[in-house]
Formats: C-alpha cells, structure tokens, sequence
C-alpha cells in the first residue's frame, strides 16, 4: 500500500462519533479502514476479548444505533440495504489501536497511525471549542454586570440593554453547535449548472 492510496486523515474523521461522552468509530467503519470484512474485525476481537476493555470499546445499545443512523446517515455506510444481526461495536482511540495490533496485517497497521491521527485532530478541535466558550462566558458575564449598572441609571437603560440582549443571544448562537451542512444526494452530470 502506497502513501497515495491511503484515506486521509479528514475522511477519517468524519467517521469519529460522538457517543456516551466519547469519542469513537463504529466497527464497520474501522473494519472497512483497514482492509476487512466487519465479520472478520469482531471475530478477532472477541478471540481477544482481554484486550478490549470497557475504556476501549462498547457495544451500541439499539437506541443509540437509531440515534447514529438518523443523525449520521450522511457519513455512515451502516444500514443502506443492509441490516445488522447485532448492534455495531463502538471503538474508542485505543481500542481502534488494538483492533489493528489484533488484525495483524499490513493494511491495518499502517492505517491506524492515520486513525490516531484523526483521533488528535479532533481532540485540537474540540479543546479550541472549549477555548472559545470559556471565553464567551466570560463576555457574557461582563455583559450581565454591565446590565446591572445599567439599571441603576434608567435613562441609558433603553439604549444600551437592546445592545447588550443581542450580543448576549449572538453568543448563544454561537454556543449552540449547528449541524453540519449536508451535501446534495445525487449525482452531478458534466454541464449541469450548481
């Protein structure tokens, strides 16, 4: 396998959920990184059952399966003509590390140093978010003082506290994550217009 053929590390990102406060990859979707049938993964995890414990994966509870395949149908390949016997299993950093040790094979080994990879870009990401909301809280609470000083003295009151409400509801806004813009289904034909 060449340094060309391998996914990159934003596509393998995109695959990273986010369930029971962790951050995880779904069995198909790791099996289908490295270069196996998804049968094949799980059977080789659960021949190696002492290697993955709870910190390292989980199994999806039917809800949180219905949960992942409404909110990510976009990005998973799970359930497009194919029903699963067994809820998937979920792998955390680690355990996506130790299902390429347990696979034992090329593709698998040199694909999960991308899989780290898009572990960190996404732990970056998210520490720059908490970055970022701390500092809105902040604002946010000198914005709450000010309205207070400002009540005191009712002639600017009017004035400034339109001002101060909308800035205090633009950072809610940007508090409150949006969901990701969806791209069109379909397929383009050469000379379509958008």
């Amino acid at each position: 396998m060449t340094e060309h053929t391998l996914v990159p590390v934003e596509a393998i990102a995109a695959t990273i959920l986010s369930l029971r406060g962790q951050r995880v990859i779904l069995d198909s979707d790791l099996a289908r990184l490295y270069g196996v049938e998804t049968r094949r993964l799980n059977e080789q995890v659960k021949r190696n059952a002492r290697r993955f414990p709870a910190d390292f994966m989980f199994q999806l509870t039917p809800e949180e399966y219905h949960q992942v395949l409404r909110s990510q149908i976009a990005t998973l390949k799970i359930g497009r003509g194919q029903h699963r016997k067994y809820m998937p299993y979920a792998f955390t950093e680690h355990g996506a590390l130790m299902a390429a040790n347990v696979l034992n094979s090329d593709q698998a080994e040199v694909v999960s140093v991308y899989v780290v990879r898009a572990f960190i870009q996404q732990r970056a990401m998210l520490a720059g978010h908490a970055e970022l909301a701390l500092k809105l809280e902040r604002i946010e609470r000198r914005l709450m003082t000010s309205v207070a000083l400002l009540q005191e003295h009712d002639d600017a009151l009017t004035v400034h506290e339109s001002q101060i409400e909308a800035l205090i509801e633009a950072i809610n806004e940007i508090r409150t994550p949006s969901d990701p813009p969806r791209r069109p289904i379909g397929f383009r034909v050469e000379g379509d217009a958008g």
